[in-house]
């Protein structure tokens, strides 16, 4: 009875460690890519009211789709 919950427990430690290191790969990445595009310029002001705009209707569907009035 230890024996299997210890093994279990090893399992989900391991399992919980692999997460980890996956989530702070996918982290690095994202710094990297947000690193990079900081370095060539970013955005410009049109882009980025563009992209609020489509942020804004993105919402307004996922709203309707769920059944919620704004």
């Amino acid at each position: 009875m230890i024996l299997e919950m210890m093994a279990v427990s090893l399992a989900a430690l391991a399992g919980l460690g692999i997460v980890t290191f996956a989530a702070l790969r996918a982290w690095h990445g994202w710094l990297a890519f947000r690193r990079w595009e900081v370095e060539r310029g970013g955005l410009d002001a049109g882009s980025r009211i563009e992209l609020a705009a489509l942020r804004e209707r993105l919402r307004r569907l996922e709203a309707i789709a769920a059944g919620v009035d704004l």
